[in-house]
């Protein structure tokens, strides 16, 4: 229950016990009458304290479960989005992997191609 709900419950309570306080002593009533007065408002409090406690309770519970649901929302959206970002990692490192080997296929065929020409000029420069 939150603070607002619990300070609500007190100043209920406090407040009933001095308006029947007030009521008693500005009553001109004979005992058994004021007995049952205060009996009967004590009452009435503790049904008002009740209502309002269960009041509380369930706005707390549907605060609680629409809580949770975010949650769980949240979750699921996150858990979306990491398998989207391995999904988008295994794609980058394997064009990494298809761009090395290419780019190591290049340049062995440009060092082949280094070492044909540099043995044509040694064989023309012999000849």
């Amino acid at each position: 229950m939150s603070d607002r709900g619990i300070d609500f419950l007190k100043g209920l309570f406090i407040g009933g016990l001095i308006g029947a306080a007030l009521g008693i002593l500005y009553a001109p009533k004979s005992g058994k009458e004021t007995r049952e007065d205060i009996a009967r408002k004590a009452e009435e409090l503790r049904v008002k304290a009740r209502e309002e406690y269960e009041l509380a309770l369930e706005k707390s519970k549907k605060v609680y479960e629409a809580a949770v649901k975010r949650l769980k929302e949240a979750e699921i959206s996150a858990r979306e989005k990491v398998e989207e970002v391995e999904s988008k990692v295994e794609e980058l490192t394997e064009r990494g992997k298809e761009t090395l080997m290419e780019g190591k296929g290049r340049l062995k065929r440009a060092i082949d191609a280094g070492v044909e020409a540099f043995k044509e000029e040694k064989e023309k420069a012999s000849a």
